[in-house]
């Protein structure tokens, strides 16, 4: 059998975004029906591969977008969406990929399986931007996400405090109001594809932070403190208000984490 490592390293390193979305369903079948085996004998790419035509700016250079209500402005809003999904998709990959072996088998199920909601996210996404007549990769596309990745490459509790429990979490904080704003806007679809977005993001963080208070149940750490210490070294973006504290609570993000360093 193929190793579940040399597996997740070929989803990471294919870029075309469609056989990605469609690999990556595969990667997450095949390791749920045993077809996989639990060997890690391969490292992860220090970057996965991503469209050719993506054009990659620093979120400083990135032109502002607005509330969405035009046509321009519409694009804009799914196409950002889009990014943020597709990215992602690799860095759950990346999550089971390169911490999979000493994390444990429900780690790599429990990653895989967001791996696979984020492909079906980005695949609504990306048919969303199709009938309004656009594309990803139509767009410029910033490339801050994948630096949380590089950043904490060498940690698995510094990459579950960035990656789930800050920026998927606060995903949970500004869905709800987009979702609104695209309901006001007439458009239906559109909000049940916020909808479902949201419903599965509050799994991915709650993955987070169960295997983040399993890593410092083994380091003898207290995780709100720990996890505080590891925004503060690894985030610069600084956590802002308001926050959806019933979806965060929810997904086992309680108060106590966050409210010190907001």
């Amino acid at each position: 059998m193929t190793s579940v490592s040399r597996a997740i390293r070929d989803v990471l390193l294919t870029g075309d975004k469609t056989a990605k979305v469609f690999a990556t369903r595969k990667l997450a079948r095949d390791w749920r029906m045993g077809r996989l085996e639990f060997t890690f004998d391969c490292s992860m790419p220090e970057r996965p591969e991503w469209p050719d035509e993506l054009e990659l700016r620093l979120p400083r250079d990135m032109p502002r977008r607005g509330k969405g209500g035009s046509e321009k402005g519409r694009i804009a809003l799914w196409h950002a969406l889009a990014h943020i999904e597709f990215v992602a998709i690799d860095l759950a990959l990346d999550m089971a990929g390169r911490f999979g072996e000493s994390m444990g088998q429900v780690f790599v199920s429990d990653f895989l399986s967001v791996a696979a909601d984020e492909a079906m996210h980005f695949a609504l996404l990306e048919r969303k931007l199709d009938s309004l007549d656009s594309h990803y990769g139509a767009l410029p596309a910033h490339d801050g996400l994948w630096s949380a990745a590089q950043d904490t490459a060498n940690d698995v509790a510094a990459r579950l405090a960035i990656v789930p429990m800050v920026l998927e979490a606060r995903g949970l904080d500004v869905t709800p109001a987009t979702l609104e704003r695209v309901r006001a806007q007439g458009d239906e679809n559109g909000a049940k594809i916020l909808q479902r977005i949201l419903d599965d993001e509050i799994r991915h963080v709650a993955y987070g932070a169960k295997h983040f208070r399993a890593v410092c149940a083994e380091r003898g750490e207290n995780p709100p403190e720990t996890w505080r210490k590891l925004v503060k070294t690894h985030f610069s973006g600084g956590l802002k208000p308001p926050f959806n504290d019933s979806a965060r609570s929810a997904a086992g993000l309680s108060r106590d984490f966050y409210a010190g360093i907001a």
